[in-house]
């Protein structure tokens, strides 16, 4: 299966989990991955260069230069725009000593024990999968669903899973969700473009395009074997209609009296 991009090092976990504009309620939430705060931490306030970076993080330095530039993005989007910073998620372990050829510097992480660093290397191996769900199966669109099965993946097995509800929670605030659970991949049916926006800025891997059962699919992705379109995509608005509704993708259904055409998505 696909894996996620390599670990990103990190010195510390931030000490602050958020920040939020004054006179504003309910601001829009924007969220800056913990690996994308260490960037700009080790390069706006270390004064280190990409290439030092990228040593620090074990990443290369053109990998530092895109997080870099998504995280002022977030920040600019937050300062200029009134939108809430959340700063959760990612991909990242801590650093166990071993960046102080680079910086010089005794981590304090390098105390913990052997014990303490296999539990660390453990839990990175977690994955959470979220599904868009109805029935035991995958709901067609992203936007419209109500429930998401979450699975605890450790080493490509599914060890738990639980489903939650949306609340209702529109094609915006669903990334967010999905964020504050700690889910790193999502495997759904049409999904648009906004979306799918959402889901890279916070971090989570999209597997688009699926139908069938929910449970078949994460043990299928879990094997390498599923059966996804990575160029998935929906357009309710201004492409053609046919009968009572209109045609979104690769013969899924997408619910409410309309079914998908090749080409397009719901989502």
């Amino acid at each position: 299966m696909a894996r996620p991009s390599r670990c990103r090092r990190i010195c510390f976990e931030p000490k602050y989990g958020g920040f939020a504009p004054c006179g504003i309620k309910n601001p829009t939430q924007v969220v800056l991955t913990v690996d994308e705060f260490e960037a700009i931490r080790l390069i706006d306030c270390e004064k280190k260069t990409h290439e030092q970076c990228g040593q620090l993080m074990n990443i290369s330095r053109t990998t530092v230069t895109e997080i870099y530039e998504r995280a002022r993005e977030k920040i600019a989007d937050c300062i200029v725009n009134g939108k809430e910073l959340r700063i959760v998620g990612g991909n990242y372990a801590l650093c166990n000593g071993s960046a102080m050829k680079y910086c010089g510097k005794r981590c304090n992480n390098a105390k913990f024990s052997a014990q303490n660093q296999a539990d660390i290397r453990k839990e990175t191996e977690i994955m959470k999968i979220a599904v868009t769900y109805e029935n035991g199966n995958v709901f067609p669109h992203f936007g419209h669903t109500e429930q998401f099965k979450i699975y605890d993946i450790d080493k490509d097995k599914i060890t738990a899973s639980n489903v939650v509800s949306t609340n209702g929670s529109g094609h915006g605030a669903l990334a967010g969700l999905l964020s504050s659970l700690n889910v790193d991949t999502l495997i759904c049916g049409g999904i648009g473009a906004g979306a799918q926006n959402a889901l890279a800025q916070a971090g989570i891997k999209l597997y688009g395009g699926v139908s069938g059962s929910a449970d078949d699919a994460v043990n299928a992705l879990l094997t390498g074997t599923l059966a996804y379109n990575p160029n998935v995509r929906c357009n309710h608005h201004g492409h053609e209609h046919h009968g009572e509704g209109h045609h979104c993708g690769e013969g899924h259904n997408c619910g409410e009296g309309h079914s998908c055409r090749e080409g397009h998505n719901c989502g």
